[in-house]
């Protein structure tokens, strides 16, 4: 039996600039031709908002591709895997996205219990959807509003955000509470073949990272002997466990970084690192510089995106 080729897919990060609860990507620099030069699909940190402002083409949630075309809405999930393109020939699309940091804003837009928190963001996680405007008029009401919050950013703007963002997750939740709703039917990587057998581990570690991680507690989670889910893990992310984990550790790292004055000692134990010079270490060998150069730097908190490939292997 022929062996099925290795596919690629991009784990994207990107970072919500310092004081605010969004990141706005907005403008002609959205004007382009998707998907020219990409071979795969790709997955974000964050949750993607978008809305469709002129062009047509195709969006792929988990490859099932779904035409698009202008005022047509989408919300995208961390960790689903999923792209656009447009059409050949047909001119390039504009698209305009938000993205959310949902674990993050939990406890800043609702009140009660973490165990509440948590079956809040279960739900919100529930699916991918993707709607012309007129299926639900709210959603695209309130994501339009943000951006242009986003935009022109008036006087306390950001007062208007966290409001507008509360409704916005509020309406999401109840669409996400209905009965045959227009979505793919699991969120996150547990579609993305492949990478579907190391998904739970994935969220183990964005849940639990702050703390010791044991490479046999993801194993178990994902139901495998440690010794095979390494060798898998490896196959999917072509990084280690271990690697895996600090990467995240120092994403999160440079998200308090940008948001408090911890000192760097405090920052290394809150992410969940043993001591200060594990947390240099690993930060340099990520992000070729040292933390407190990175701190001092203007231009890393601008929106920084890295990319990150991975192999997706098709048909396990």
């Amino acid at each position: 039996m022929k062996k099925k080729k290795a596919g690629t897919m991009e784990l994207r990060f990107y970072e919500i600039p310092q004081n605010e609860y969004v990141l706005a990507l907005l403008g002609e620099s959205w004007v382009r031709n998707y998907g020219v030069g990409e071979t795969g699909l790709h997955f974000h940190n964050l949750m993607e908002i978008g809305c469709c402002r002129s062009g047509t083409g195709e969006l792929v949630l988990d490859e099932q591709a779904m035409p698009y075309q202008p005022a047509m809405l989408s919300v995208i999930p961390a960790n689903y895997p999923h792209t656009t393109r447009s059409a050949p020939g047909e001119g390039p699309s504009f698209w305009e996205y938000l993205y959310l940091d949902l674990p993050a804003l939990m406890p800043e837009l609702y009140q009660g219990s973490d165990l509440y928190r948590h079956s809040l963001l279960e739900k919100l996680n529930r699916t991918a959807l993707f709607l012309h405007e007129w299926e639900n008029r709210s959603l695209a009401t309130l994501a339009r509003m943000i951006m242009e919050e986003m935009r022109e950013k008036r006087t306390n703007y950001n007062d208007s955000v966290k409001g507008l963002l509360l409704a916005f997750l509020t309406e999401l939740l109840r669409v996400n509470g209905q009965e045959g709703v227009m979505a793919a039917p699991e969120s996150g990587v547990h579609r993305a073949v492949g990478v579907a057998k190391i998904g739970a581990a994935l969220e183990y570690v964005e849940a639990e990272y702050m703390h010791m991680i044991r490479v046999e507690e993801l194993a178990k989670a994902c139901h495998m002997s440690e010794t095979h889910f390494r060798r898998v893990f490896e196959a999917c992310m072509n990084m280690s466990p271990v690697d895996y984990i600090n990467f995240m550790r120092v994403q999160k790292a440079c998200d308090l970084m940008k948001r408090s004055g911890d000192s760097m000692d405090m920052v290394a134990q809150k992410v969940g690192f043993s001591t200060t010079s594990t947390f240099n270490r690993n930060f340099k060998k990520f992000l070729g510089t040292s933390p407190y150069q990175w701190k001092i730097s203007a231009g890393n908190y601008e929106n920084k995106l890295l990319n990150y490939r991975i192999s997706a292997l098709k048909g396990w």
